[in-house]
């Protein structure tokens, strides 16, 4: 039940980020804003939805997830309430700090909860959470551009805002953090080693390997949010986002069949990769993700403006693109112990706050160059380059770091066996 209430929590929110997108010509087209200058809205949103999970994941942990919840539905929907009567950068950018502070609340507590109830199977339990976030704007693709449409952008904003961040608040009430007792013990296998050492976040920020990962997760995941931020734009510019592709004997425009495949390979992919980790192990697993990654994104540079092409490849990036919510804090959580989860993980995500500050230097540089060329090579060098230090790196350096901490364990418990 926990894991099901947390992924309709994320889906409730996912508008937020992966709707975004539907919005920015149309505040473009009504106030003659600069698109650059309006994506700093969105680059605002992810900064206050990632920078602050940590302080919002200590509140989680010290005193459960349903206050933290309920203040994170109430947020959301305030600050699409405010976007839908601003008219000023200024007001879209309040708008969107409160609401990236709501986004932020609701989703390091579903993920932090989903990784403190299942121990044995924490990549597909984070990545099922994670899934409810990435895919669950594909159900709202075709209603909001309806609604853009019909009734205006601000409609849009006043009305999926307040319905979204009521169903959160009532929601908040039915969540609790698993008790002693309640859950499997700490899971060991051939494929993943979890430590027995609950580092505390103090101690988690002075691991050099905390930065290894933090980086990576910068490096992919700003590809990934330059795509998320841009893909109508993108579209247009290239030329493909009014042209009706058939796919299944199912016809729609490109920019509307992509954003609706997109999202459900972005929610599927996390599930996925994160049951594969399971299996295989975290590092492999990336090896293998974000070197897709960066070949989708080389071959969109390469093919996109094909308007099938387009539709099927942005598809395949989201796909090896999501997978990153359930690797990085299943693996996170796996070094550093599940009694600080929710808060040592909202440290790790914080990397999608800097992550986000490269889509607006993105935006600059396709307006500086009239092209998205260099922004796509940039992208998918940085994947192939994650890839590597997966591999080659992060999976033999986490191995003596878990061993270091199991050998610290047994010392302490060797000593208070000799002391009884």
């Amino acid at each position: 039940m926990q894991l099901v209430l947390g992924v309709i929590c994320m889906v409730m929110i996912a508008n937020l980020q992966y709707g975004w997108t539907f919005f920015v010509p149309e505040i473009q087209k009504t106030f003659g804003f600069d698109r650059a200058a309006i994506q700093w809205a969105f680059t605002l949103f992810v900064l206050f939805e990632t920078w602050l999970v940590p302080i919002e994941g200590w509140f989680v942990d010290k005193y459960g997830p349903k206050v933290v919840i309920l203040f994170g539905g109430i947020l959301c929907g305030v600050g699409w309430v405010i976007n839908a009567y601003a008219g000023s950068l200024n007001a879209f950018y309040l708008g969107q700090v409160i609401a990236g502070l709501g986004a932020g609340a609701v989703y390091g507590t579903c993920v932090g909860n989903a990784l403190k109830w299942f121990p044995d199977k924490r990549g597909l339990a984070s990545g099922i959470t994670a899934a409810g976030f990435g895919a669950g704007s594909a159900l709202t693709v075709a209603s909001i551009q309806w609604m853009i449409a019909d009734k205006g952008f601000q409609a849009a904003f006043l009305y999926f805002g307040i319905g979204q961040g009521v169903i959160v608040a009532a929601l908040a009430f039915f969540l609790s953090a698993p008790r002693k007792g309640q859950i499997p013990d700490v899971s060991s296998n051939n494929a993943n080693v979890q430590s027995r050492r609950n580092y505390t976040p103090s101690e988690v920020v002075r691991q050099p390997i905390f930065w290894l990962m933090y980086f990576m997760y910068v490096i992919v995941g700003a590809g990934g949010l330059m795509i998320t931020a841009n893909l109508k734009p993108i579209a247009a510019d290239i030329g493909v986002d009014k042209v009706p592709v058939t796919l299944l004997g199912v016809t729609m425009v490109a920019i509307t069949f992509a954003a609706t495949i997109d999202r459900v390979l972005n929610g599927l992919t996390r599930p996925f990769f994160g049951w594969v980790s399971d299996k295989i192990g975290r590092e492999n697993t990336m090896f293998i993700a974000f070197a897709m990654e960066g070949f989708g994104i080389y071959m969109l540079y390469l093919w996109g403006h094909d308007p099938l092409w387009f539709v099927l490849l942005s598809g395949f990036v989201f796909f090896a693109w999501g997978e990153i919510y359930s690797l990085f804090p299943s693996t996170c959580t796996d070094t550093f112990g599940s009694k600080f989860a929710a808060t040592n993980a909202g440290l790790l995500y914080t990397a999608k706050g800097t992550a986000a500050l490269l889509v607006p230097i993105a935006n600059y540089l396709q307006q500086g160059t009239g092209s998205w060329d260099g922004v796509f090579l940039a992208a998918a060098g940085a994947n192939i380059l994650a890839s590597v230090l997966a591999i080659a790196v992060l999976k033999p350096w986490r191995k003596r770091v878990v061993a270091n901490a199991q050998s610290e364990v047994d010392v302490t418990t060797g000593a208070k066996v000799a002391v009884a």
